[in-house]
């Protein structure tokens, strides 16, 4: 399905980062299923290790489920993968890009997110296509552990310096999230904060509320 830009921008409130290090045996699409129940309005799937058939059969799964919410659903890094699933978009991090001329790739109806932690990324970000900007690490994360923290002045002059949307990203939680108020972000992407807590449709719901409050949206 394609989504224009305002739904794009709204769809960033809660996005959602999957991370199978906490199933601790259950099917990621249960986990998924709640958290998509719950508020999650956008779902990336991140699978850095798993073998690549395995991660396509998982893609579509995912990918059924989020169009079941209308909720965007993009693959992390996997230009093939993102297409041969019919996801809605791809997340490419700045190593992943190496010169790729990813728009022309996927087409010009498919979401592209860019990761980007200085000004100068996320204008060149912008101007490569990308239809937001995943930004940070803005808190200090196991999930990623090359990434440094960015300050919470820098995410705001990336917010400032481009016309798409930012996402925010990196170590956010319930406890966290509220520091990022008045630094410009459309949403909050997490990871741990969802996937590694006991009742992921809770926490799905509490950190919607949060984000809620964060952007000075509510309902």
């Amino acid at each position: 399905m394609k989504f224009t830009k305002d739904e794009i921008r709204a769809s960033l409130l809660l996005y959602a980062v999957t991370d199978r290090t906490w199933l601790n045996g259950r099917p990621l699409t249960e986990d998924v299923k709640r958290v998509l129940a719950n508020g999650a309005t956008f779902l990336q799937i991140r699978e850095k290790a798993l073998e690549r058939d395995a991660f396509l059969a998982e893609a579509k799964r995912l990918q059924a489920q989020a169009a079941r919410y209308h909720v965007p659903f993009v693959v992390n890094d996997s230009i093939e993968v993102a297409l041969e699933c019919g996801a809605d978009g791809v997340h490419m991090g700045q190593s992943d890009l190496a010169g790729k001329p990813v728009r022309s790739l996927i087409g010009p109806d498919k979401i592209l997110g860019i990761s980007a932690n200085t000004v100068d990324a996320a204008v060149a970000a912008e101007q490569a296509g990308a239809d937001y900007i995943g930004a940070g690490a803005v808190f200090s994360t196991t999930t990623k552990a090359d990434a440094g923290s960015l300050t919470l002045a820098r995410l705001r002059a990336i917010c400032d310096a481009v016309t798409i949307p930012v996402v925010a990203i990196g170590g956010i939680n319930a406890d966290n999230l509220p520091a990022l108020k008045g630094s410009g972000v459309d949403g909050v992407a997490v990871v741990s904060a969802l996937f590694a807590q006991r009742d992921v449709g809770a926490a799905a719901a509490r950190l919607r509320t949060l984000a809620e409050e964060l952007v000075g949206r509510h309902g």
